[in-house]
């Protein structure tokens, strides 16, 4: 239970949880409406399309869509939002500061492990350090 909590402690994620609930509801009114139109009677014209003649008008597909872009959202919004034990945030120490490619398949790269940075050189089948680099390391976005 206390981990169903929280989960909605995060505003966006109780946000996306309402918008949910709210489009849960439409296909129920949607029939609704199809209910009170049954009653009443349309003369049908002659160059109608199939769908004036009682046909589906696709609104459910409309549904399915919003529910699934809100349920990608709902997604990403959880992926970007998720804690390490404790509910502190998990914060990365590993980045990659910079890369340079040399061409068929090898690059140099910075990589940087909390105060440390270090020169890498990549190829095909193997990975060589050249150097522990000096200075403050590169703030990765």
């Amino acid at each position: 239970m206390d981990g169903t909590l929280k989960f909605f402690r995060h505003p966006a994620l109780r946000l996306a949880g309402l918008l949910w609930l709210a489009l849960a509801f439409v296909p129920f009114a949607a029939a609704q409406d199809k209910a009170k139109d049954a009653a009443v009677i349309y003369p049908r014209a002659a160059n109608a399309p199939a769908e004036a003649a009682g046909g589906r008008s696709g609104g459910y597909a409309t549904v399915l869509v919003a529910a699934l872009l809100l349920a990608g959202a709902g997604g990403w919004l959880f992926w970007r939002g998720r804690t390490g034990p404790g509910g502190a945030a998990i914060v990365r120490k590993l980045a990659i500061a910079e890369t340079k490619s040399l061409g068929n398949r090898q690059f140099l790269l910075v990589a940087s492990y909390d105060d440390q940075k270090f020169l890498l050189a990549v190829c095909p089948g193997r990975i060589d350090l050249l150097t522990q680099l000096e200075g403050p390391p590169a703030k990765s976005p």
